[in-house]
């Protein structure tokens, strides 16, 4: 067994390998991350029992407050804010877990994108092929996992952008309940529909990370799980007696034959083949684009006003049509919201765990402006989210299971197991029983 601080040096020297390829990073603690694995390290001296994620190294994308670090967020203006002077709940948490920090990741501006293409500190790559986009807005977290730099990552989803670079860079993602975690501690992008959750190279490393970070926190009014519910025991117990179905109608329509054989291919394994609509996924995803641009441009109409410039060029135009949208389009979106999720709850009456593409296409080349999806003519970057963004408007639980689909020229497509609120254990089940199985894998990079 290695000790934590021969985890570290390993981590640090594979990202000075590939960093220059990849750009994952936007800030390394190297300093920290050798002090917290040698005191790892000395607890395993004094022959003390060990947290569940000892020496496991971990980084974390830069809207997270690390202290002593400046939280981005994406963007040029935020480089001028203060320090942060205390990490951020949920990496507080890993750290309590044992969980070594390496630095700060890579996102698109402000989280409001889903390719990491970001002008102020370059594109984030895919590690499977380097002239590719990584996903958004948790490019870096994606790609840092897939790229081996480190087994752990922490994102955000506000719309997919945990999903979408776990799809594109082949790696495992949970995007948990909404209000599940803690978000105390993080740049904000959208409250009502924003998550935080994490990445990994393997089912046990995503459940371990989901389950350290559980727990109320009073601090946060947006965290309001039920009550702690522990995962990892539950990872071995399969999918029997599970109720699975495939999501088709609008999730089939928008996802290319690549996506849809991903999404067969699981369904086979897990032993699904009754096809379930999702209901008013369209509308879903029109009111989610909605509260989004509100919220977002909300946020920022200040430094709207006054520093347009320095926003990043690919968002700035949606966070001004945001702020300038009127007030009874966000109202009646809210509206539809609870409609829509007493929709998606009463499809869960029936079924446990619906499978669906995470993405419609594998990544694009950078810069890619149109898509083609069955013969509609779609621009990239929102179409990215087409799949994410209704499941995400409910609030349910997603795992993305790496897939790894024929006509991709052997790149990744992941594939969204969703169950109903607060059931992550149900998710991370069927993972595991596609790991065990072999059927869904993350790949060594072509780095």
């Amino acid at each position: 067994m290695k000790s934590a601080r021969e985890a570290c040096e390993a981590a640090i020297a594979r990202i000075e390998a590939t960093e220059a390829q990849v750009n994952a990073f936007t800030e390394r603690t190297v300093s920290r991350a050798r002090a917290e694995a040698d005191a790892v390290d000395a607890r395993r001296a004094r022959g003390e029992t060990l947290p569940p994620l000892a020496g496991v190294p971990f980084a974390v994308k830069n809207l997270f407050d690390v202290e002593g670090v400046t939280t981005l967020a994406g963007s040029k203006i935020n480089r001028g804010m203060p320090v942060a002077t205390a990490d951020a709940v949920l990496v507080q948490r890993l750290k309590a877990a044992g969980a070594v920090l390496l630095g700060t990741l890579n996102m698109d501006e402000y989280a409001y994108g889903f390719t990491t293409e970001n002008t102020h500190y370059g594109p984030t790559r895919n590690p499977h092929d380097l002239s590719r986009m990584s996903g958004g807005s948790s490019g870096g977290s994606g790609a840092a996992v897939a790229a081996r730099q480190v087994p752990l990552a922490l994102g955000s989803d506000t719309n997919g952008s945990i999903r979408v670079p776990a799809s594109l860079c082949g790696v495992w993602g949970l995007k948990p309940t909404f209000g599940r975690l803690s978000r105390r501690g993080t740049y904000p992008f959208v409250h009502s529909l924003d998550h935080l959750g994490p990445l990994a190279d393997s089912v046990e490393t995503l459940a371990l990370a989901y389950d350290a970070m559980q727990g109320p926190d009073p601090h946060d009014p947006g965290c309001h799980a039920p009550r702690v519910q522990p995962v990892l025991p539950r990872l071995g117990a399969g999918i029997s007696g599970l109720r699975i179905g495939v999501l088709g109608g609008y999730f089939h329509t928008n996802a290319t034959a690549p996506a849809q054989a991903a999404a067969h291919a699981v369904a086979q394994a897990l032993g699904a083949s009754d096809e379930v609509d999702w209901p008013q996924a369209g509308l879903g995803r029109a009111a989610a684009f909605i509260i989004t641009a509100s919220e977002g441009g909300s946020l920022h109409l200040e430094d709207l006003r006054t520093r347009a410039q320095d926003f990043e060029p690919l968002s700035v135009d949606r966070f001004i049509s945001g702020a300038l949208q009127p007030a009874h389009w966000y109202l009646r979106a809210q509206r539809f919201r609870r409609v829509y999720r007493d929709a998606v709850n009463e499809l869960f009456r029936h079924w446990d765990l619906l499978i669906a593409p995470a993405t419609p296409v594998a990544a694009p080349p950078i810069g890619t402006d149109w898509l083609d999806i069955n013969g509609v003519k779609q621009p990239s970057r929102p179409a990215m989210g087409l799949l994410t963004q209704p499941v995400s408007f409910a609030g349910c639980p997603v795992a993305v299971a790496p897939m790894w689909p024929d006509g991709t020229g052997g790149l990744p497509i992941g594939v969204q197991l969703i169950a109903a609120p607060w059931r992550e254990d149900i998710c991370l089940r069927a993972a595991q029983a596609l790991q065990d199985a072999g059927v869904a894998h993350c790949k060594e990079p072509a780095l």
